[in-house]
């Protein structure tokens, strides 16, 4: 061998941070699996896999606690590590959700009132965005169900969205006591235009897979219902490209009585995920194709955009979310997650606004006038 002579060091290195204490199989947890690339025949190619990092907390809608976030971080770095991985496939549990945000139980019954752990944790939960943004592997979102606040916020790191069609999409903090300032302030304008991020921001409207598409927010959106051996498309909203009265309504709700019967259909057909994974492969097998190194660098000529305005104002964010859990956050999450007890998931506004202009104190008081009374 030319050049033997020179002292060299036998074996490969192992340059993980973590080992496995992060990731689980039982919920709440995040599953970490690597998973075959399928080449178009549909068979698996050796030595070479997808990274699965999978959010499983599917009876709180894949919502994240602090031991998940931490398995997020872990999960793709170990995925960025491993020289056989060609891209990492972020998702969730079962079919009702891809992340519905912040554990909301955790942050009532333990961070609210508590600002210098919120911090604490937010310092955690920017290293969960960072981590995805650095991630030095293609990262793709599978969006498996419900998108929303800060599973909207994560997501939106990503690199490429594949959605089913009955996924929704949306900010919930001006009306559960925060702000979409973990990525979706930085990102969604990036993506949609300033006065759709605007309203998807402020509004906590849901938006569905096909207004998503519409906008140009996701990649693609696919069936998963089943009706027998048929696939068909979300029932609940208008899946016809098509426009009414001078407006554009693809992708818009159904409403009256088509709505309740468009419901009453997906609970009673069952859902197959089989499509939406057919489209994270042929996206996977695209990228097996490609120069590893020249992809990433092409990837991150594009992330660098939205990484641009994440660093610049996630430190502010962060003081500025611990700050509020002393005040309107304390009150929206407790909302919500009394929600059984109270029969209602929000606080009086109007009461809060007329304590606000009266310049009432934000003490136990004004929270007892604003908060829900146990139900009889």
């Amino acid at each position: 061998m030319a050049l033997d002579w020179i002292p060299r060091e036998g074996g490969i290195k192992d340059h993980n941070l973590w080992g496995d204490e992060l990731f689980g199989t039982e919920a709440p947890c995040v599953i970490y699996e690597e998973k075959p690339i399928i080449d178009p025949e549909g068979n698996p190619v050796k030595g070479l896999y997808s990274a699965w990092v999978t959010l499983n907390n599917p009876d709180q809608l894949n919502s994240y606690t602090t031991e998940m976030v931490k398995g997020v971080i872990a999960g793709f770095h170990r995925a960025q590590m491993n020289r056989e991985v060609v891209a990492v496939v972020f998702t969730g549990a079962g079919t009702r959700a891809f992340c519905t945000g912040g554990n909301t139980k955790e942050y009532a019954e333990y961070y609210s009132e508590k600002h210098s752990e919120y911090y604490l944790y937010m310092n955690i939960f920017n290293g969960m965005v960072d981590a995805i943004l650095g991630c030095q592997k293609p990262t793709i979102r599978r969006v498996n169900g419900m998108s929303v606040a800060g599973g909207q916020e994560i997501g939106g790191a990503c690199d490429i969205a594949i959605a089913s069609d009955l996924a929704i999409f949306g900010q919930a903090g001006p009306r559960h006591g925060s702000a979409p300032v973990g990525g979706s302030s930085d990102f969604l304008p990036w993506a949609l235009s300033s006065e759709d991020a605007m309203w998807n921001c402020i509004s906590c409207e849901m938006w569905s897979a096909y207004k998503m598409l519409r906008k140009n927010y996701i990649s693609k959106a696919v069936p998963i219902l089943k009706d027998g051996d048929k696939y068909i498309p979300n029932p609940q909203v208008i899946t016809d490209k098509w426009i009414e009265n001078g407006q554009i309504v693809y992708g818009e709700s159904v409403t009256g009585e088509a709505a309740k019967e468009a419901r009453d259909m997906v609970r009673s057909l069952p859902q197959d995920l089989t499509l939406l994974d057919k489209e994270i492969d042929k996206v996977l097998w695209t990228f097996t194709n490609l120069f590893p190194n020249c992809l990433m660098k092409s990837i991150n000529g594009i992330r660098q955009k939205k990484k641009f305005f994440w660093d610049m104002n996630k430190n502010e964010h962060l003081t500025w979310l611990a700050a509020n859990m002393q005040g309107e956050a304390f009150l929206g999450f407790t909302a919500f997650n009394t929600k059984r007890i109270t029969g209602k998931d929000t606080i009086d506004f109007i009461k809060f606004r007329q304590l606000v202009a009266e310049a009432a104190p934000m003490n136990y008081d004004m929270y007892e006038q604003v908060l829900g009374k146990p139900q009889e």
